[in-house]
């Protein structure tokens, strides 16, 4: 999981997604589906095609994985995961549905 060159910043990262019209954010729920303007996808239904993770070296606030989503249907986006004292879910559900994802180069 590392970073392309010029993509140090959470913000640069979604700037370069909303440039490329891939700016769509995966909402995830507590019972694992995810959910992009009111549609449900399971797991299986997505892939991850891309990870950036940024350390928070300077800022723990910047500690998070930015997970490039792409949808059976053709649809692509986004799931941001704060972790460390900021993280956003509280129980491993999330985790789950990550690892569950089939992952592409």
């Amino acid at each position: 999981m590392t970073n392309i060159e010029g993509m140090d910043t959470i913000s640069t990262v979604l700037d370069h997604l909303k440039l490329k019209g891939q700016d769509n954010e995966f909402a995830i729920n507590k019972h694992g589906m995810v959910t992009l303007r009111g549609k449900v996808y399971l797991r299986n239904e997505m892939k991850i095609i891309k990870t950036y993770r940024f350390e928070g070296e300077s800022d723990p606030a910047e500690e998070a994985i930015i997970y490039i989503i792409k949808t059976y249907d053709g649809n692509m986006g986004y799931s941001l995961d704060a972790y460390g004292i900021y993280t956003n879910h509280a129980n491993d559900e999330f985790a789950d549905l990550i690892r569950g994802m089939t992952r592409i180069a």
